[in-house]
């Protein structure tokens, strides 16, 4: 029988989107009917693999040279739009990467993750077809990779990807997607609204389970949540949180009272 995190490992590396996202959601479907095998303990192997598999575009440039998306324009939006499919194709990556890289958590944990790069998957898909029927493909537009990079700097520790990927990187969303979607409102783009109140709903509850595991962890080490997070941030050179915040979205996704209002200090 097919096994978990081997097969996570094996579609992190494919490069087509499309077949990525395919065998993301066929591998949920199977572990759902019990046709995939879990192993916690095996401590894989990535050599000979170029992770993340991804396309020869879209072209990567630092994030300060990513050109600035304009609401008022066609363009702008359209570029805005991939920005956010690209941010949901390397979502679906680390989702991928949580399960095979890490040994020895809860069977619930790698649960978790395949569940969450299903809905990626998903996410991905109804950005990409919104583009593709205005005739735009993904890899049109240059993009960042401020996300896998700290997906890549948090490698050597289950503990720092919960605090820094989930917790920090994607919780940003919440704060960005609500403004976005209220400018698509405002020119009555249902269908982008639509799309991205999915992805608002879903994305709490992926920062969630990043908040789960975060605490599952310090409380097994028995330390400070508030005070590991500050100190893996330093380590890990975690970038800086700035507001506007969303303080409800934030409290859904599992942040307490003293950690809000910490934030952006």
């Amino acid at each position: 029988m097919p096994e978990l995190r081997q097969t996570a490992l094996e579609l992190l590396a494919i490069t087509n989107p499309t077949t990525k996202v395919e065998r993301v959601k066929q591998l949920f479907i199977q572990y759902q009917q019990e046709h995939i095998d879990l192993d916690t303990s095996s401590v894989l192997n990535a050599d000979g693999l170029s992770l993340p598999g991804r396309p020869q575009k879209p072209e990567l440039v630092p994030p300060l040279t990513v050109p600035k998306r304009k609401m008022d324009t066609v363009e702008g939006r359209l570029s805005l739009l991939h920005s956010l499919a690209h941010i949901e194709f390397n979502a679906m990556n680390l989702a991928l990467d949580a399960i095979w890289r890490f040994a020895d958590m809860p069977e619930q944990y790698y649960e978790d993750w395949l569940r969450v790069a299903k809905e990626e998957a998903h996410h991905f898909s109804l950005i990409e077809n919104h583009l593709q029927s205005v005739g735009v493909a993904y890899g049109n537009f240059p993009a960042h990779n401020s996300l896998w990079e700290m997906v890549e700097r948090t490698s050597d520790a289950v503990i720092a990807r919960m605090a820094l990927v989930p917790r920090t990187m994607e919780a940003r969303g919440l704060d960005a997607v609500p403004a976005i979607r209220d400018r698509f409102k405002q020119i009555k783009d249902h269908e982008v609204v639509e799309i991205l109140e999915t992805i608002l709903r879903d994305e709490v509850g992926h920062v969630l389970i990043g908040n789960r595991w975060f605490n599952f962890l310090c409380a097994k080490e028995n330390v400070s949540p508030i005070k590991t997070y500050k100190e893996l941030a330093r380590a890990y050179c975690a970038p800086t949180l700035r507001g506007p915040f969303n303080l409800e979205a934030r409290k859904q996704a599992g942040f307490t009272s003293e950690e809000l209002s910490l934030l952006g200090t």
